[in-house]
């Protein structure tokens, strides 16, 4: 286990290969073994959490779900994680968001971006143009108070698209914050084009992933790896009461530039 990666001072375990990491999740945790949506409830028109001293009511849209591609209409497991994981992090003091900028990648209903708002950072929340009224409505529901120490604001990103242009202003976020984006390989490589605009030298990506098809996650690794360092984040430093097998915590950073040989 290494210490810390980027902003983050805890134990990580650096991903030596996409091939090796894989089957380690697989062969190890048995992620099919454990039951799926167990810290959820997304039959539910909203979903509730403690989170940051204050209850989150999260307002979910459980009818869209038969809509083929649509997922960001409810809360799943791994925002969860992600959420819990960020919190459980400042309070350890292994992570630091107050004043930090972030961007939250396919926010669906918010929950990532909202907790990172509370714990102080100004965050971008974003996802696909037909997915953000729900979103607005969660972030007016949950961050619009005085007394949040952060703030939060949505706008629209489509994954390969030039991002709006206050998303990749100088400095670059501090963070980027992902649940539940690797689902599938035709949106790899938007993906990583997304985050290799929206991340410098001093960003640090996390992105907490359900664990459903272990060629999706390989290819994801495999891509990433090319221009990011990646580490995984193991349950032990998750929020203990937040767990699941069937997640997984990666934490990626931007390789250092190589000098040119010209």
């Amino acid at each position: 286990m290494g210490s810390g990666m980027g902003a983050y001072g805890g134990a990580v375990r650096p991903v030596e290969s996409a091939a090796g990491e894989t089957m380690l999740l697989w062969g190890l945790g048995q992620p099919t073994a454990h039951r799926n949506n167990a810290l959820v409830r997304q039959a539910a028109h909203s979903f509730e959490l403690d989170a940051c001293g204050r209850r989150l009511s999260l307002l979910q849209s459980p009818s869209s779900m038969s809509t083929p591609g649509v997922t960001g209409a409810v809360v799943w497991d791994s925002g969860v994680v992600l959420a819990k994981f960020l919190e459980h992090a400042v309070d350890s003091q292994q992570l630091l968001l107050r004043d930090a900028r972030a961007v939250d990648l396919g926010s669906g209903c918010g929950l990532v971006g909202c907790v990172a708002a509370l714990l102080g950072a100004h965050v971008v929340l974003t996802d696909l143009p037909d997915r953000l009224k729900l979103l607005r409505k969660n972030v007016s529901l949950n961050v619009d108070d005085p007394h949040v120490p952060g703030s939060a604001r949505v706008t629209e990103l489509v994954w390969g698209d030039d991002p709006h242009h206050e998303l990749v202003r100088e400095p670059l976020p501090d963070f980027v914050l992902g649940s539940d984006v690797i689902y599938n390989e035709e949106a790899v490589d938007d993906l990583l084009v997304t985050l290799n605009q929206l991340s410098g030298q001093h960003t640090t990506i996390l992105l907490a992933g359900e664990l459903r098809n272990d060629a999706v996650l390989e290819c994801f690794l495999e891509a990433a790896m090319e221009d990011f360092l990646i580490a995984c984040i193991e349950q032990d430093q998750w929020h203990p009461e937040f767990c699941s097998n069937r997640v997984a915590l990666f934490i990626l950073v931007k390789k250092p530039e190589r000098a040119s040989t010209d």
